[in-house]
């Protein structure tokens, strides 16, 4: 599973916050691993540096499931970490649900129609 990080003017992408997001994302998403190829991480401040007040720290993850469309969240947050770590928790669900529904289909498509046995004489 790869994970591509960007940033905007306002979010200083230096190797410190990249291993917390690579971090984050493996304990909460790996093991998602063989169904997800890509993982797009895009951090802002909506507000830019000046304001400090409120949840203006976005995290956007898209997650490219094999085979499927992206899956993408978005959370808002006071810091970069939590809006991280919140991202990380809705994608951890999302994902669930999307390869549920995929594991299900597989297993209806695989299991043959029920078929009554033989009244015995």
């Amino acid at each position: 599973m790869q994970i591509q990080i960007n940033t905007d003017r306002h979010i200083q992408a230096d190797e410190r916050l990249a291993e917390f997001v690579r971090d984050t994302l493996h304990n909460k998403l790996s093991r998602f691993a063989e169904h997800v190829t890509r993982i797009e991480v895009h951090l802002s401040d909506e507000n830019g540096n000046t304001k400090h007040d409120g949840n203006d720290k976005r995290c956007l993850l898209e997650a490219r499931p094999e085979g499927l469309d992206p899956v993408a969240i978005t959370e808002h947050a006071a810091t970069v970490g939590q809006a991280v770590s919140g991202a990380a928790d809705k994608l951890q669900r999302k994902l669930s649900s999307v390869v549920g529904k995929l594991r299900d289909k597989h297993v209806r498509s695989a299991s043959p129609d029920f078929v009554e046995p033989d009244e015995v004489s």
